[in-house]
């Protein structure tokens, strides 16, 4: 299971690292939407909006579960490239013992606090009782969520990203499976859209811990290993709190931005929302560099090869500026027919269009900020990746958005340049601090291997 990734071509590397994890990403979107498409067939309107907006609360609370797990992944990821087996066996003994911390701490705080959350994001009465059920099953599965993103993060760290792809097929498969049982045989609407979630999650971590005790991981570890070490918890909350801050702003940001769509009206709103979706999976690319980058960055910068740390972040920019160019060129003319085949409604398929045409590019320049957020990441250096996505999303990305749904009323065109905008500021604060950290290794290399 474990896989040395500090040795042979940089870019084989990063492709046969990438393609795993991206197509895990890929799985767990469509795991995610399955839920929604299959309450839809026998369910009304109630039943799906609380689906929507439970499996929203869900989302984020998964992703910043995920970068609060990238702390876990780069701390086993350094110990693993050093060849020093007791301080990998440490990383992953004190992941399980923090996230189990965490896990019952989050699961208690939410189930209280559900019905105040269901308010709180402005739930419509019609779907307020149906968002609460599905919500308080969710939370009842956050400890097997946690495990889950754990699990994935150790395999990662180790430099196997092809066991977590297997664990999403069989969640992905399980939820299909348990959706059309609970929601089509038993007619139990969102509440069983939240047991097939939960149950499938379940499952998964039940098939990636048999894996790990019938594969070898060159690991030994023991019961006497399960104490608390500050110091490798605090290295772990060092690398994934900034992280996981950033990714919970970020969805926070995603949600003002809906807001403001919203006001301007039906069509607007539409529009808007199918541009997300189609953009969530264009992401998957640039989010897959960040894991990538990280996990590979990490082990080559405990063999203290950071020369090839770096090759594999210029690699990782090159492949998404590559793909970023190609999409964004290609949805200039056939950004219609992608807006048109989620509806038949002339005028959302313009306004669509208008806001795809320019959002589109920040697939570009968000593939690059990724990318140099994984190599910071693996650096320990997490809080600049929250610096550039913090002052993206206040100085750019929701003033833009606010002031060009009010000066440009009859398009959509600006809004979605706001968010290119603001990703362009976050590569020049990345472009910088890449710098200012190579001059410093330059000076003080020894400081930049904690």
């Amino acid at each position: 299971m474990e896989k040395d990734w500090t040795s042979g071509s940089v870019c084989k590397s990063i492709i046969y690292f990438s393609l795993p994890y991206l197509l895990s990403y890929f799985l767990q979107t469509l795991y995610g939407m399955a839920d929604l498409f299959i309450v839809g067939q026998f369910n009304g309107v109630d039943s799906i909006t609380a689906v929507s907006i439970g499996s929203q609360v869900m989302h984020m609370l998964t992703v910043m579960i995920v970068g609060l797990a990238m702390g876990s992944t780069v701390t086993i990821g350094k110990a693993v490239g050093a060849k020093e087996q007791k301080q990998a066996v440490a990383a992953i003994s004190n992941t399980v013992i923090l996230f189990l911390g965490i896990s019952a701490v989050i699961t208690v705080l939410l189930l209280c606090f559900a019905k105040g959350i269901v308010s709180l994001i402005s739930t419509p009465p019609e779907a307020g009782p149906d968002t609460i059920t599905y919500l308080t099953i969710c939370f009842m599965g956050i400890p097997f969520i946690v495990a889950y993103n754990i699990i994935s993060s150790v395999f990662r760290g180790l430099g196997d990203s092809k066991s977590p792809m297997y664990f999403v097929v069989v969640a992905c498969m399980a939820n299909i499976g348990l959706d059309y049982l609970f929601i089509g045989g038993f007619g139990l609407g969102a509440a069983g859209a939240a047991l097939g979630t939960v149950l499938s999650q379940t499952l998964s971590v039940v098939v990636a811990l048999a894996a790990i005790l019938r594969r070898k991981t060159g690991l030994t570890v023991k019961k006497d290993y399960f104490k608390p070490q500050a110091g490798v918890i605090r290295e772990i909350l060092k690398i994934g709190i900034p992280v996981a801050l950033q990714d919970g702003f970020i969805q926070i940001a995603f949600i003002i931005i809906t807001v403001i769509a919203n006001q301007r009206g039906l069509n607007d709103a539409a529009a808007v929302g199918i541009v997300e979706k189609f953009i969530s999976f264009v992401f998957l690319v640039p989010s897959t560099m960040l894991s990538t980058v990280s996990a590979l960055s990490a082990q080559n910068i405990g063999a203290g090869k950071h020369e090839r740390a770096a090759l594999t972040l210029r690699y990782a920019v090159l492949i998404s500026v590559g793909f970023g160019l190609l999409v964004s060129v290609a949805m200039q003319f056939i950004g219609r027919a992608v807006v048109g085949a989620f509806t038949d409604d002339s005028q959302v398929i313009m306004l669509g269009n208008q806001y795809l045409c320019s959002y589109i590019w920040d697939c570009m320049f968000a593939g690059i900020h990724f990318s140099f957020s994984g190599y910071f990441c693996a650096y320990g250096m997490s809080g600049i990746s929250f610096l550039h996505n913090f002052l993206s999303i206040v100085l750019v990305r929701i003033p833009g958005v606010y002031l060009a749904s009010k000066l440009f009323a009859d398009t959509l065109f600006p809004m979605g340049m706001a968010a290119t905008t603001g990703s362009l500021l976050s590569v020049i604060i990345c472009a910088v601090a890449f710098l200012w950290m190579k001059h410093n290794r330059a000076r003080q290399p020894v400081h930049l291997r904690c």
